[in-house]
């Protein structure tokens, strides 16, 4: 059935081996990869705790991490929850993740009182804003994450293994040798303080690998946390292909329902679309209209390049794509399908949607 996301595991792994020679071999860094785009599907999980080269399994939903604890304890790695706990999922947590990232001394305290009840030790890794504006105690308020480390030390159920931060993913902040520094200086000091050397400093995402090839990623970041570059094949940075990858291991094909010649600009008065925006429309005379049977409810329009170069998408609604496929080649007819590569946000929606087919090549 269509539409279909296609995975192609063996281009997927040859990205991961791609992407460990930069992190590892290149950058010193352990490795962690990141499910929470595919939804932790059960056979891309698979592959990542068969591949040598993988130390972490990350998600940021403790239901995904339960999708594949089994496997993480057969091939020996850890996972790690790296969305904030919430104090309604501390028990899950404890129970199905080895590591979690926090900036919450409450949620910490409430982690540590768990782990006490099971019989185990957690590690945290405490996060610090570096300016982005996500998660994190800010990183001008030193003695607040001084305290906090100190703290959690002190806590008999917890064990603070690193440090680390976000960048990009909300205030678009590109890291840099400069604010990933402060990270480190600020790592330097709670080791100082508190006569403990951390087990992981995590530089940050797909966004911060960039910094290997230039030779400016800091010393002291010994990890970082990649999703988008071994799926797709690019930093998040600045979007550029990474040696090695391939950006093709995802594809998306849709099935045409209706193709009509028809007029280029809508015919009346102009209001708001099915999400409340006003649509801008080209005039582009008569052109042949070709109609997806898949919408806006299981992707990302935007997200979505056709693999024919001379078809371009229109818009969509909520269940429908609309192509312009007046130039192309390929003499499309009704039944026919048209394959996309993909970017991050449209891979989220079709792995996310029930209504897309997974299907592996």
């Amino acid at each position: 059935m269509y539409p279909k996301l296609l995975i192609d595991l063996k281009k997927l792994r040859e990205n991961i081996d791609a992407v460990a020679k930069i992190t590892k071999d290149d950058g010193g860094c352990t490795m962690m990869i990141v499910t929470k785009c595919l939804c932790a599907n059960r056979e891309v999980a698979k592959m990542i705790t068969d591949h040598p080269r993988v130390d972490f399994l990350a998600d940021s939903r403790i239901e995904n991490i339960k999708k594949y604890q089994d496997l993480v304890e057969v091939s020996g790695k850890q996972s790690v929850l790296l969305r904030l706990p919430m104090m309604s999922e501390i028990e899950d947590v404890v129970k199905y993740a080895d590591i979690s990232f926090n900036s919450e001394l409450a949620t910490i305290e409430a982690l540590d009182q768990e782990a006490a009840k099971q019989g185990k030790t957690h590690k945290v890794v405490l996060m610090v804003d570096l300016g982005d504006l996500r998660e994190g105690i800010f990183f001008r308020n030193k003695e607040e994450i001084l305290e906090t480390a100190a703290k959690i030390h002190a806590m008999k159920n917890v064990e603070l293994y690193g440090m680390g931060t976000n960048l990009t993913c909300y205030g678009a902040i590109i890291p840099k040798y400069d604010n990933l520094s402060v990270l480190c200086d600020i790592a330097g000091k709670v080791e100082e303080k508190l006569g403990i050397q951390l087990q992981m400093i995590s530089g940050g995402n797909s966004s911060s690998i960039y910094l290997v090839g230039e030779g400016q990623l800091p010393e002291k970041i010994n990890n970082l946390r990649l999703g988008e570059s071994f799926l797709l094949g690019n930093d998040t940075a600045y979007g550029a292909d990474l040696p090695g990858t391939v950006g093709d291991g995802l594809l998306c094909e849709a099935q045409i329902v209706e193709l009509k010649t028809k007029p280029s600009l809508p015919i009346g008065e102009v209001g708001v679309d099915a999400f409340g925006q006003k649509p801008y429309y080209e005039d582009r005379g008569e052109i042949k209209r070709a109609i997806l049977a898949i919408g806006q409810q299981d992707t990302d329009r935007g997200g979505m390049i056709p693999l024919d170069e001379k078809v371009d998408v229109l818009g969509a609604s909520s269940d429908h794509l609309i192509l312009d496929v007046t130039k192309s080649d390929r003499e499309y007819k009704v039944g026919d399908t048209v394959q996309f590569t993909l970017e991050y946000g449209a891979v989220l929606r079709l792995a996310t949607s029930e209504y897309v087919t997974k299907e592996f090549i």
